[in-house]
């Protein structure tokens, strides 16, 4: 998928992946792709949330696609909406290259002990 990590905490994460090798049949970026890219980064900021004794286990994400991209990159943030001892929330907002809303995503990744 080409990921790279650009900024990692437990309240954010930003990376980005190229749109070259992540499209459809038509040369658009593939939906799935995306949701890929989301629940990358929610889940690596939900790993950090959770700490080293804990792991972090997707249970829910949802995405809308917004527009297509066909070339360049797409940067993903991953901002925290509730980090609790059981849950934590995120809300990823991916960007094309010219700063437009290419998917909004929502992943819910339940804590659990080691």
């Amino acid at each position: 998928m080409g990921v790279e990590f650009l900024e990692v905490s437990a309240e954010r994460v930003v990376g980005r992946m190229p749109v070259e090798g992540n499209t459809q049949p038509y040369g658009l970026l593939h939906g799935g792709a995306s949701v890929v890219l989301a629940e990358t980064l929610g889940s690596v900021a939900a790993a950090v949330h959770a700490g080293h004794d804990r792991t972090a286990v997707g249970i829910e994400i949802n995405a809308t696609h917004h527009r297509s991209a066909t070339s360049g990159v797409v940067t993903g943030v991953a901002t925290r909406l509730h980090g609790g001892r059981t849950l934590a929330s995120y809300e990823i907002e991916i960007t094309d290259e010219q700063g437009r809303r290419v998917c909004t995503s929502r992943l819910t990744c339940l804590l659990r002990d080691n």
